[in-house]
């Protein structure tokens, strides 16, 4: 797939060589809590976050015994720039589908998310997926246009906004 900005972007799914590469694009173009649960410690990417990093994507989605997600590399231009994911969620009626995203710094802001949300879009509904739900915050203006764009239905308490769409 082509960006608006004509690089290649290409979802790979995540392995331990492309994990590997995921944490370099984190640990270069990324705060460690834009991209994993805080860890306690000084701030930044210490050897202890950056195995933290590397513990989080094993457990949630490269080890059968506790995989709960498919996550995806997201490659801009042949270089590794960010992350998605998407995780079933059987809520009372149907099965839906939480979906994430991150992007380094410097590739955010090109139509790079429209893309990936997209595919993670085509891929919910190939796996039978019903809805369609993410969250971002009040604070995050890309990631709200980025989800009413699609059509999904906002809803806004406190400083969390959860998305939804019907597909």
């Amino acid at each position: 797939m082509t960006g608006a900005f004509d690089s290649e972007i290409v979802l790979t799914p995540l392995d331990e060589p492309a994990l590997h590469r995921l944490l370099e694009a984190a640990v270069a173009d990324a705060d460690p809590l834009e991209v994993m649960p805080p860890v306690e410690g000084p701030p930044g990417w210490t050897p202890e976050r950056r195995q933290a990093f590397l513990t989080f994507h094993r457990r949630r989605c490269l080890d059968p015994d506790t995989a709960i997600e498919t996550t995806w590399l997201v490659e801009v231009g042949g270089r590794a720039a960010g992350a998605a994911r998407l995780q079933p969620v059987h809520g009372p009626s149907a099965v839906a589908v939480e979906a994430g995203v991150w992007l380094g710094r410097s590739v955010r802001g090109r139509g790079i998310g429209k893309r990936v949300t997209e595919v993670l879009l085509e891929a919910a509904r190939d796996g039978g997926a019903a809805r369609f739900i993410a969250s971002t915050t009040v604070d995050n203006a890309a990631a709200r246009r980025l989800l009413t764009g699609t059509g999904a239905d906002l809803d806004v308490h406190g400083a969390d906004v959860d998305a939804s769409l019907e597909l």
